[in-house]
């Protein structure tokens, strides 16, 4: 009977995102943004600029997997929308997007642009739980991690696999979220918190979104964990 076998084949794959820099003198803190599924690094990039344009270089780094978000009325035009994982060996996703974060760091840190003491990852909806892997994987490389409605990676509890206490995180949850629920977003924010050096929870009155009212408090909370320039 013929065998029936799975090869692989590693091709380079290019992956993209939109950076920031402010006018000012360099090297500056960094934030890498990751928008939800669905969508792009450019709207990321804007919401960011809402939140502040001076004080942070910005890198919105789009999602590796793209597909077709098909038109809810004959008006709407159809677009092209990105995503972070996939179902068939999902690892491979993961490892795609630990390596993304880790060249974004490299190259900018390198190049001056960004503050290696001084570099936060934030992400909404399904880019969440691949940003905590991250962070909790490599705590060395980051100073925190701002979480927007989305959860915590399913193999949390496994011993030993992550760790940062040296991380703070801004958990941000909405009381009107179909996904993640304000119960749900509690239960993550205390189990990063056996882990975390520290937690904060904001909820606001909204829906499965980056809430407007929270653009003032996340800027605010970035400038309050920046190291001070003597320390780094």
């Amino acid at each position: 009977m013929a065998e029936i076998v799975e090869r692989r084949m590693v091709q380079e794959f290019p992956c993209y995102y939109d950076l920031h820099v402010p006018a000012a003198e360099t090297p500056k803190p960094l934030i890498i943004a990751l928008h939800g599924y669905g969508g792009d690094k450019s709207s990321m990039l804007r919401l960011m600029r809402n939140i502040n344009t001076d004080d942070f270089v910005i890198a919105a780094l789009q999602g590796p997997h793209q597909h077709m978000i098909i038109p809810k009325t004959p008006a709407e035009k159809l677009k092209i929308g990105f995503g972070w994982l996939t179902n068939y060996k999902a690892e491979e996703s993961v490892e795609l997007h630990h390596r993304n974060i880790r060249q974004i760091i490299t190259t900018l840190t390198e190049d001056g642009i960004a503050d290696p003491a001084n570099i936060f990852l934030l992400g909404f909806s399904q880019a969440v739980g691949v940003n905590f892997r991250f962070a909790f994987t490599h705590a060395n490389l980051l100073r925190g991690v701002i979480a927007i409605c989305g959860g915590i990676p399913g193999d949390w509890q496994t011993e030993g696999k992550y760790s940062g206490d040296n991380l703070d995180v801004l958990y941000i949850g909405t009381d009107r979220d179909e996904f993640y629920t304000p119960e749900r977003i509690n239960n993550f924010v205390e189990a990063l918190a056996s882990r975390a050096h520290t937690v904060k929870l904001l909820t606001f009155d909204d829906e499965h979104k980056v809430p407007q009212a929270s653009y003032s408090f996340i800027n605010q909370w970035l400038k309050e964990k920046l190291l001070p320039v003597e320390q780094n």
